[in-house]
């Protein structure tokens, strides 16, 4: 592990977390002295469900995945986070083990910072921990959004649904996953995902360009099938 704390000319991982948007240099530079950094090659595990927590992980470069197996061993992602956002902060309020897996998706690069000396700042600055329950509280509306429309929607709702907000107003998604993943977090085998795919872009609603890329052409028919 290298040292976090380096201030050079472009932000550094603890610049760009939001939590830690609202302090001074000075503070942030206290947070950057308790911090290392860590890289990690495609494929690695952050850590897995059962071990011990305690560390809080900032993503600098790169993308994670964050999922859960059931009794049967299926996947189901929760979600992909980039660079800026963070993992592990169930951790900073629970002697619990952790509950997910963290997998990474490209090589990525992360700030790592022990909890316990994050917990002592927390004390001295009340507003990281404002900061960091309100991101714990969207995670949670987000997770029960999820779970309701996987109980109560069809597949095709699911799909439509999930393009319109990948989409964020434009005419164009760029899937941060890969299609199985995507297919996991909505609910819905790769091979289901497939074939809708397939049948939106019979009926004119969107075009795809290759694997990662879906351009939405007609929005307000995705919007009508939610």
């Amino acid at each position: 592990m290298n040292s976090c704390g380096h201030y050079g000319n472009h932000a550094n991982c603890i610049e760009s977390v939001p939590i830690f948007g609202s302090l001074s240099r000075e503070e942030m530079l206290e947070i950057a002295h308790i911090a290392s950094s860590q890289t990690f090659e495609k494929h690695d595990m952050v850590y897995m469900a059962g071990d011990q927590g305690g560390t809080l992980f900032v993503v600098y470069t790169g993308r994670v995945k964050i999922s859960r197996l059931n009794v049967n061993g299926r996947e189901q992602v929760i979600r992909v986070i980039g660079p800026g956002e963070f993992i592990g902060e169930l951790s900073l309020f629970s002697s619990l083990p952790l509950t997910d897996n963290a997998q990474v998706l490209e090589a990525s690069t992360m700030c790592v910072i022990q909890g316990a000396k994050l917990k002592e700042l927390m004390a001295k600055y009340p507003s990281i921990a404002f900061k960091v329950l309100d991101e714990l509280s969207r995670r949670l509306e987000k997770t029960e959004n999820l779970i309701e429309t996987i109980s109560l929607s069809t597949v095709s709702q699911r799909l439509a649904r999930a393009l319109l907000e990948l989409s964020e107003g434009s005419q164009e998604v760029l899937l941060n996953m890969s299609k199985g993943d995507l297919a996991s977090q909505i609910g819905m085998s790769q091979e289901t995902l497939s074939r809708k795919l397939a049948v939106l872009q019979e009926e004119d609603l969107i075009e795809l360009k290759g694997h990662k890329r879906i351009i939405i052409k007609n929005r307000s028919g995705l919007e009508e099938m939610c």
